[in-house]
């Protein structure tokens, strides 16, 4: 049951976040990009107040997957870099706490180049 319950959490979370940029889309003359760099930025500012950790917790995946959480790990990555090493931190933080993900987004795009057949137009 704790299962079920943390996929609905994640779904509804998640779910909420693609509903709002689909509102943006529909409702104002933002392009796609931006609203994805909002995004971004949303998870930065967020999560470099405080405020986007407790949401992750409770949402799950449905937090810590959408570009909101890319930008809450930027956030966490700087803050704890800047602990670490001091100034030096701002400009090596980001690049290490994503550095993972970003790998694997690489990897999989490039499994899927590989094993797929592009078509001509």
């Amino acid at each position: 049951m704790e299962l079920l319950i943390g996929c609905a959490k994640a779904f509804a979370a998640g779910g909420a976040l693609c509903l709002i940029a689909q509102v943006l889309i529909d409702k104002t003359a933002l392009t796609p990009a931006r609203i994805l760099t909002l995004y971004v930025v949303a998870g930065v500012a967020l999560g470099a107040s405080g405020l986007y950790g407790p949401f992750a917790e409770w949402a799950g995946a449905g937090a810590s997957v959408p570009l909101t959480g890319f930008g809450n790990v930027i956030a966490e990555g700087v803050r704890e870099a800047v602990r670490q090493n001091g100034a030096l931190g701002v400009f090596t933080g980001a690049l290490t706490a994503a550095s993972g993900g970003l790998t694997a987004a690489i990897l999989c795009a490039l499994l899927a180049a590989i094993f797929s057949r592009p078509r001509g137009k």
